[in-house]
């Protein structure tokens, strides 16, 4: 694998979920909607997780709906949650897409960020008034690592559209933040397993006592109607394996990683001439978060150098029509379009060694002298 600082994309599955779900990979391959004692194992594995996940996150497990991954529960939570309390749809300008499309989609109101892509609380309370119903922004920024002041947001949120279900995408949040206490004033918390170390294509939507979510699939009553569709039971263990696991180990965890980015980040920006941080003070970043700017460099062929060298990076930015375009949670900073296609991503996670960081700084200045060479 080389060199791998793209922990924000994926992470690699964790070995305390790897080894929940064999198991049910295999002999235990019971459905848990049925009456049988297979389903009735799978039932039990099932709800044994949803304990698992609900205190990992300081809810309650009845409050736990499992959807197919983050963009799932985002898109359940802002069209689910307008579903049932309708009204205007405000969300901030440096959402994921499965947030920001789908509040699109509802003609929703963006509002702007700073330079440090913290949301303007003054433009959010200006956009909002009694008929709005739902209002989403995130806890921490996919692409620059930005941590938003939700306890703020929140109160602007009560004290002008009093109505609103607050909903906030905690995706890349778990690993680095006590979602349990940051996330706790949001009504509607998405968070996706494969960003701390679980499988893919499993997420989690907490729906908080009241708060009021409508479907957006029809079928089954699992979930209580909310998220119908067969259990994946072996993908839902394996979540809640690995979130434990990332609960548990934060507080080694972070500042061990912090100091690894902190070490990357100063060597680039120290040792490279042009090379810059994005998104403000690193302190209110996450801690896996490393962002720069490249200047006189494009990021597909830096990215596609550093891959050959053996560092695995991301732009940060999404493709489309095979090309990359400009990302729009730089284009919110203020940046120009130029600007944000000289950025990179490196993130770091769980099994983010000195060595890693060693590899890195060896390669990219040297890559960086090529490309402008």
């Amino acid at each position: 694998m080389g060199t791998y600082l793209d922990h924000a994309a994926t992470t690699p599955m964790r070995p305390e979920a790897v080894a929940a779900m064999l198991p049910y990979l295999t002999d235990r391959f019971g459905n848990p909607s049925g009456s049988h004692s297979v389903a009735r194992a799978a039932r039990l594995a099932l709800d044994d997780a949803r304990d698992d996940v609900a205190a990992a996150l300081g809810c309650e497990p009845g409050e736990v709906v499992f959807t197919g991954g983050g963009t799932e529960a985002d898109n359940l939570a802002v069209l689910g949650g307008h579903g049932a309390v309708g009204g205007a749809v405000v969300c901030s300008a440096v959402e994921h897409h499965a947030v920001l499309l789908a509040c699109r989609s509802l003609e929703g109101t963006t509002v702007p960020v700073d330079a440090a892509g913290v949301v303007d609380l003054d433009a959010l309370a200006d956009a909002l008034h009694p008929g709005v119903g739902l209002v989403s922004v995130m806890l921490a920024n996919n692409e620059i690592g930005t941590i938003q002041p939700l306890d703020e947001v929140v109160a602007v949120v009560r004290d002008r559209a009093p109505r609103a279900v607050v909903h906030t995408d905690a995706i890349a949040a778990v690993p680095w933040l006590d979602v349990t206490s940051a996330a706790r004033p949001a009504d509607l918390v998405s968070v996706s397993a494969h960003k701390f170390g679980g499988p893919t294509g499993v997420g989690v939507l907490v729906v908080r006592g009241g708060t009021a979510l409508g479907a957006v699939l029809h079928g089954g009553a699992q979930e209580h109607g909310r998220r119908p569709g067969t259990h994946d039971v072996a993908g839902i263990v394996g979540a809640a394996a690995a979130l434990t696991a990332a609960v548990a180990g934060r507080h080694t965890e972070i500042p061990r990683v912090r100091a690894l980015r902190d070490r990357l980040a100063d060597g680039l920006v120290g040792g490279v001439d042009g090379v810059v941080e994005t998104g403000g003070d690193r302190s209110a970043k996450v801690a896996g978060s490393c962002h720069v700017l490249v200047s006189g460099v494009n990021q597909e062929e830096l990215l596609l150098l550093a891959d050959d060298a053996g560092v695995c990076a991301s732009a940060g930015a999404a493709c489309a029509s095979g090309a990359l375009e400009p990302s729009h949670v730089l284009l919110a900073l203020g940046l120009s379009a130029a600007d944000a296609r000289t950025a990179v991503r490196f993130s770091l996670g769980y099994g983010t060694t000195d060595a890693d960081i060693d590899v890195a700084l060896a390669v990219i200045p040297k890559v960086i002298e090529q490309l402008r060479g």
